[in-house]
């Protein structure tokens, strides 16, 4: 069983939010059943898998708490069922991959501190853990991850892991720190797509015909 600290409870809301991005992508894609499942999964628990391979966490958490495959068997289900509710696929997988972003940023941080990482590690660990899971989806789901691309992504987790960091040096309540990072993450996001904020591009907008 896991414990009921608001540090866990985030690791599952984050696991829940990936959980259904990752079935929206898969169902978005027409994948089968099985298809839309392994996508889930993978989205859901990739980021913290890396995470834990990367201190040296081992067994992964999920593989020591089965309630996590329960939890995304049961989401993912959920989303299967009510995907007729969700009338726009692609706002609600920004939604929830979004939302997945913003949570898991702050326990690959905090799992950073807990092992008295530098922090610029421990920055870097969290937009590992908050990033990685949408990247296999997207791989899996042939698509060019976003990361990759000019949105602001990956930057979003940056600053809330900076965030995290300052927050933590000048002694704010850890739980304060942990719901305030998270919606910084979240609130960057939802504003630099609602504006069409991007980081520069040096691509030409357009290729002219060589004719």
């Amino acid at each position: 069983m896991i414990e009921l600290s608001l540090f866990n409870i985030l690791d599952l809301l984050g696991t829940v939010a990936f959980a259904i991005s990752g079935a929206l992508a898969a169902m978005n894609r027409r994948l089968d059943l099985f298809g839309i499942f392994i996508i889930a999964f993978v989205t859901a628990i990739g980021g913290g898998t890396v995470r834990d391979m990367l201190i040296g966490n081992t067994p992964v958490t999920w593989m020591e708490n089965i309630i996590y495959i329960y939890l995304i068997g049961v989401v993912t289900i959920f989303a299967i069922i009510f995907r007729r509710k969700l009338n726009h696929l692609k706002k609600s997988l920004f939604l929830f991959d979004t939302i997945g972003l913003g949570v898991f940023t702050i326990t690959g941080v905090e799992m950073g501190i807990q092992n008295d990482l530098n922090p610029i590690i421990s920055i870097t660990l969290g937009a590992m853990t908050g990033t990685f899971g949408g990247v296999i989806r997207d791989i899996l789901c042939n698509e060019i991850p976003v990361i990759f691309r000019k949105e602001i992504y990956a930057t979003a987790s940056i600053t809330g892991g900076l965030a995290f960091i300052i927050l933590h040096e000048i002694g704010v309540n850890q739980d304060i720190i942990y719901v305030g990072t998270s919606l910084t993450v979240i609130i960057i996001r939802l504003i630099v797509v609602k504006y069409h904020i991007s980081l520069p591009s040096f691509y030409l907008s357009s290729k002219k015909s060589p004719l």
